[in-house]
């Protein structure tokens, strides 16, 4: 692809996610695959996007709900957040606030990270498997909908 093409397409369900490597607010490198072998919500979000802060308290419950359960292909949920602030105070404040108590932030203060998966909007979310794989995104991982797809991956006895 030559560098002049207009941003690639949102990545497709059934595609391996790109690997993110970002600073936390701590100042230290925060990995997605270090979260290999886990169901992965990668969400793209910002301190000063009003539809992200709605949806915060969702992925808060969903993160509480499934963080321990078992899936079919993965031990376990995480949240792995991705802002596209531009006001590193503003964004720890938002993810104190907002009662993020996950590990997982990521700075993408150039919006190098949110190119490379096509988002164009915020609120986006990626569901990821155990293995890598993009197996939900946008609104299919909004709402009530994120617990749906959650639940079609857990493990059944």
């Amino acid at each position: 692809m030559s560098s002049s093409a207009p941003s690639p397409a949102r990545l497709e369900n059934g595609t391996e996610a790109p690997q993110i490597e970002l600073i936390s607010p701590e100042g230290k490198k925060v990995k997605l695959s270090k979260l290999r072998g886990k169901v992965v919500l990668v969400d793209f979000w910002a301190s000063w996007c009003r539809p992200c802060r709605k949806e915060n308290p969702n992925v808060v419950e969903a993160y509480n709900k499934y963080k321990k359960k078992k899936f079919k292909n993965a031990k376990g949920f995480e949240v792995f957040s991705v802002s596209l602030d531009k006001d590193a105070e503003r964004w720890k404040q938002a993810i104190e606030k907002d009662l993020l108590a996950w590990k997982n932030h990521g700075w993408d203060k150039d919006g190098a990270i949110a190119k490379e998966y096509g988002v164009s909007t915020i609120p986006t979310a990626f569901l990821i498997d155990g293995k890598g794989k993009i197996v939900a995104s946008g609104s299919e991982v909004r709402g009530l909908r994120l617990h749906i797809q959650l639940d079609k991956l857990l493990k059944t006895k």
